[in-house]
């Protein structure tokens, strides 16, 4: 395997985002194919024993085994790379195997983390339940407010995490000044990317350290397999994340990474078309729902800061409407748009966060956090727009909107 003309990092910095997102990473072997090789493989062999020692000792480049290798992976977590803007990246089996791996590698007993309260869920129990077991402090605040921010560093403060745009009360956080703060004290900040991917928003430009995501939703983008990665520097990712990794094993499978690699190569245009479309669905939904929570409209209170840090608003928003029973009879009345907890999907699909995505959480936690008993998360996929607005249409009227 060899990687193609022009695959180094003085070309490949030059590229535009569509075609680093077709191009980037690209390995062939010598049958010169023109689509990404699947490699499914779980170990290799060596030409002698030499080769062996070599490439277990660092000393030569080459595959040893596939919990630490593998070409296909390998191409995957190139092409994220040059996307992103980072020095490197190593994929994960899913995006809260990404999630968990950004920040355990790098924290121990006695370290304090800093986390937005408006949090997916998996990543509030995270810092709820996972990190007390291990001795890790924490402190949840409004990511929106930077005095928070400020006031929350202790001695011991390691890291700050949060998503922007937050899942799913669409939170918007200030990236230059959170990520610049933590910069002057010596603080590592681990951003969940995952709702606006590198075709809308790129944190390192704005001094992250670390961009983690869920590769199974935008990058994927038609709901076929999990898959995860998370992006640093070099340093970070060879010697904080790696030795985590090698040792704990959340790895990807080559499949779902060749899947992820082709979906990259359409990201650029779905993302365009799910932009158009959810700006246009959420246009209508604001003059029939109580509360609209869509940073691409100027009814969001940090539309103008999310417009500075994305290029699109992307394919998710939320709204409420009067409690959970007028949620599920909304659900309920759709004939389009399905109800399902995923989101990056072609497909438009919707759920109650409060009995789905954070139903995990306590009821103290989801009020901390503004998920509320009306509230429901859309992901406009790239059906025709006017078809979606159709069927909510019928569903606000039936649930009597």
């Amino acid at each position: 395997m060899k990687r193609t003309t022009g695959q180094d990092r003085a070309v490949t910095r030059n590229w535009r985002p569509a075609t680093r997102a077709v191009r980037g990473g690209t390995w062939r072997s010598e049958h010169g194919e023109t689509s990404e090789a699947l490699f499914v493989t779980s170990g290799y062999t060596y030409p002698d024993a030499e080769t062996v020692a070599a490439r277990f000792a660092g000393d030569a480049e080459g595959m040893t085994y596939s919990r630490l290798q593998n070409p296909t992976v390998a191409m995957l977590e190139e092409r994220i790379a040059l996307m992103e803007g980072a020095e490197a990246c190593r994929a994960q089996a899913t995006g809260m195997a990404a999630m968990t791996t950004a920040l355990l590698c790098q924290l121990s007993a006695g370290d304090h983390v800093v986390a937005a309260r408006a949090a997916f869920g998996s990543c509030r129990w995270l810092v709820d339940s996972l990190f007390p077991r291990f001795g890790i402090t924490s402190t949840t605040i409004d990511a929106r407010d930077n005095a928070a921010w400020e006031g929350a560093v202790r001695p011991n403060t390691k890291v700050f995490f949060f998503e922007t745009p937050a899942n799913p009360t669409m939170d918007v956080v200030d990236l230059g000044f959170v990520c610049g703060l933590a910069r002057s004290r010596g603080i590592t900040t681990v951003v969940d990317n995952a709702f606006a991917t590198a075709a809308l928003q790129r944190p390192m430009e704005f001094g992250a350290d670390v961009v983690a995501y869920s590769a199974t939703k935008l990058m994927d983008g038609q709901g076929r397999v999990l898959a995860g990665a998370v992006c640093g520097s070099e340093a970070f990712i060879n010697d904080v994340l790696l030795p985590f990794q090698r040792n704990t094993g959340p790895n990807l499978s080559p499949f779902n990474a060749w899947v992820v690699l082709k979906g990259l190569e359409t990201l650029p245009l779905r993302v365009a078309q799910h932009n158009a479309n959810a700006l246009k669905v959420g246009a209508f939904l604001e003059g029939r729902v109580p509360r609209m929570l869509h940073p691409g409209l100027a009814s969001h209170p940090r539309h103008a800061l999310a417009m500075k840090q994305m290029d699109g608003p992307g394919a998710i928003f939320a709204f409420e409407v009067a409690g959970r029973e007028q949620a599920f009879a909304l659900l309920d009345a759709l004939e389009l748009i399905d109800i399902s907890n995923n989101i990056g999907d072609a497909r438009s699909l919707m759920c109650h966060s409060a009995s789905s995505t954070h139903a995990g959480l306590s009821a103290e936690a989801r009020a901390e956090m503004g998920v509320t008993e009306g509230l429901l998360r859309i992901n406009v996929g790239l059906e025709d727009a006017d078809d979606l607005i159709e069927d909510l249409d019928r569903a606000l009227i039936r649930a009597g909107l």
